[in-house]
C-alpha cells in the first residue's frame, strides 16, 4: 500500500511540475504572464504580437499608417496630418456619412505619440456629434449623438 501511494504521489508531483513548466512556455519564468495567461506576451508591441509590429494589423507592420509614406507606398512612416488637413478630412467624412451636419470646431489633443484631433459637429436639429481623426487621417465617430 505504501509503495502504491509513493508511486502515485511521485507521478502526481512530476505531472504537476510538467504542467507548470508547460504553462510558462519557453523563455518565461515566474512573474512573467504570457498572452495565454491574460498578459502581454514576448514582443507584443515590437515584433511578435498582433497589436503593433509583426503583422496581423491593418497594414504591413501591424499599426495603421506605420511604414507608409504619404502616397501610400512603402517607405518611411507617414507624416502626421495638420489641423487644416484634419478639418478637410472631417468635412469629407461628414458630407458622406452625416448629411446635414456641419463642422463646429476642431480641438487638437495628444494621442500616444502624436497629435490627434477631436472634431465637434452640429446637426440640423441642434444635436452634437464628435469625430476623432488620428495622426494618419483615419476618422472614427466617438460616442452617441447628444440632443441640442
Amino acid at each position: 500500500m505504501k509503495r502504491v501511494l509513493g508511486v502515485t504521489l511521485a507521478v502526481a508531483l512530476i505531472g504537476g511540475l510538467a504542467g507548470v513548466a508547460l504553462a510558462w512556455g519557453p523563455g518565461m519564468g515566474p512573474g512573467w504572464r504570457g498572452a495565454a495567461a491574460g498578459g502581454y506576451g514576448p514582443g507584443w508591441m515590437m515584433g511578435g504580437g498582433r497589436m503593433m509590429g509583426g503583422g496581423g494589423g491593418f497594414e504591413p507592420g501591424g499599426c495603421p499608417g506605420a511604414g507608409f509614406a504619404a502616397g501610400g507606398a512603402p517607405g518611411a512612416p507617414a507624416e502626421a496630418i495638420t489641423e487644416e488637413k484634419a478639418k478637410e478630412i472631417a468635412s469629407e467624412y461628414v458630407s458622406k456619412y452625416f448629411k446635414g451636419y456641419t463642422v463646429e470646431r476642431i480641438v487638437p489633443f495628444t494621442g500616444r505619440f502624436q497629435t490627434m484631433y477631436q472634431v465637434e459637429l452640429k446637426g440640423p436639429k441642434g444635436e452634437t456629434r464628435i469625430l476623432h481623426v488620428n495622426p494618419w487621417g483615419n476618422v472614427r465617430p466617438w460616442g452617441p449623438p447628444t440632443a441640442g
